[in-house]
């Protein structure tokens, strides 16, 4: 079944909104003027008896009591040498009276009413009755004074004339101008859906991987927020893909070499027969796994990290605990270092609002960085203290350092300086700064207490 458009929705509601108001109203206008007509009708029927009452003088009486009833008809219609006829219709045929004396005897009548029985007794007011093809409605007057009894009256076809008159005038527009009202709804509703055919014209044109805001001229009040949320939303998406697209390129370039590595150990081993030689090449790949394991980790939380969902809704987190399980960890790099770690003294408790993994990833890979460029026999200091509106965490080493002019790329990924020990890989610092950033954190990199060396220090809010 094939989905409505939401222009022909729009425009069929408001046919049927507007059909649903209009036909009643015209129903109710019609059936009102309908009952004022015959209101009106029935006003003539009683003023023309009251006029005849008038009109029948008393110096007449006498005239009318002894004339003859046949020659006292009056001529209408045909029977008339000059009948009055209007539009084709003969109205003067339509309508009639009948004057009876107080014996109920006809003294005066029109030719079309002649052969109505006289009313009977108590018989007065309007009623309805059948004279050959036509229906009539009657007015009886009875004169008390006089003792006459006048009766006027008009054929219900020339009433439904009008009404039919009536149905034409009531019903002509709404048959006309519904079609032309929906024909003119059809194209208000275009019109009016006109800017989102636009959007959906710069939507179709726009570039993949574009940044552009999506912006439409003169675009309607209503249409404007959700212009915002949909430049939001492709916001949001281009950084998804661009993250998706940086974590494929880290992954072919971070993973092909060590896992070439390791897949030659590992043929060597298979095809050396002594096994001392053997265990020597499988060691060899186990050390150069376990370092692509770690890689891997690195990797998989740098991508947590820039994804933004490090650990789902902010909690609060102790900086103290935090610090304390690094350390933990570390205990064995430490050792293998030959490298002094010192902490100073730590608060029971300094907390703040963030991602516990994504912290201990700041706080780890700051100490590590530290260890991997400060030769054996040097120091790193550990602190967290609290400033006046932040927690602050420094990570002080006497090493080489780091030239004021370099320190704003070693925040590149896969940047390493030439004093670095071991097989970095050039993650940990973006680790770093991603985790900052995450938390609203400014990250420093200044001179060293010591003389040379880094003094790295980040700042991360307070809750209030």
């Amino acid at each position: 079944m094939r989905p409505a458009s939401l222009r022909a929705r729009l425009r069929w509601l408001i046919i049927v909104v507007l059909a649903a108001v209009l036909l009643p109203l015209g129903v109710l206008s019609f059936l009102h003027t309908v009952e004022e007509v015959d209101e009106l009708s029935d006003g003539r029927l009683a003023q023309a008896a009251r006029t005849l009452e008038v009109l029948i003088r008393p110096a007449r009486l006498e005239a009318l009591r002894g004339g003859d009833a046949g020659s006292m008809q009056v001529p209408v219609g045909a029977s008339h040498a000059q009948p009055l006829a209007v539009g084709g219709h003969t109205y003067e045929s339509e309508v009639g009276f009948q004057v009876f004396d107080r014996d109920g005897r006809p003294v005066l009548a029109t030719a079309n009413l002649a052969a109505l029985p006289a009313p009977a007794a108590g018989d007065a007011g309007f009623r309805d009755v059948r004279q050959g093809r036509y229906r009539w409605r009657l007015f009886t007057l009875v004169d008390a004074a006089s003792g006459f009894t006048i009766r006027s009256a008009e054929r219900y076809d020339s009433r439904h004339e009008i009404t039919r008159a009536l149905w034409f005038e009531h019903g002509l527009p709404l048959l006309v101008g519904l079609p032309l009202l929906a024909v003119l709804v059809g194209w208000a509703v275009k019109r009016g859906l006109r800017p989102l055919e636009r959007l959906a014209q710069v939507l179709s044109a726009r570039e993949l991987g574009s940044r552009e805001p999506i912006v439409l001229a003169n675009a309607p009040l209503e249409l404007r927020p959700v212009l915002d949320a949909l430049n939001a939303q492709l916001a949001r998406l281009e950084d998804a893909l661009e993250r998706e697209r940086r974590f494929s390129a880290d992954v072919a370039h971070e993973l092909r070499t060590p896992l070439a590595s390791a897949m030659i150990n590992l043929e060597n081993a298979m095809a050396i027969r002594d096994p001392a030689e053997a265990n020597g090449i499988l060691a060899g790949a186990q050390y150069g796994l376990a370092g692509l394991a770690r890689r891997i980790e690195q990797l998989l939380a740098l991508a947590r990290l820039e994804s933004g969902s490090a650990s789902g809704q902010r909690a609060p987190v102790d900086l103290v605990a935090v610090a304390l399980d690094v350390i933990e960890e570390l205990v064995p790099v430490i050792s293998e270092s030959g490298v002094e770690l010192s902490v100073s003294a730590l608060p029971e408790r300094l907390v703040v609002h963030g991602y516990e993994a994504a912290l201990a990833a700041l706080l780890r890979n700051l100490v590590e960085n530290a260890l991997r460029h400060v030769p054996a026999g040097g120091q790193v200091q550990l602190s967290v203290g609290r400033g006046t509106h932040e927690a602050l965490l420094d990570v002080i080493d006497d090493g080489p350092g780091i030239p004021p002019e370099r320190r704003a790329r070693v925040f590149a990924r896969f940047h390493r300086e030439a004093s670095s020990r071991g097989e970095g890989y050039g993650l940990g610092l973006s680790i770093v700064q991603r985790a900052a950033e995450l938390h609203g954190a400014s990250i420093e990199l200044l001179d060293s207490p010591f003389g040379h060396g880094l003094h790295v220090r980040v700042a991360i809010p307070l809750p209030p």
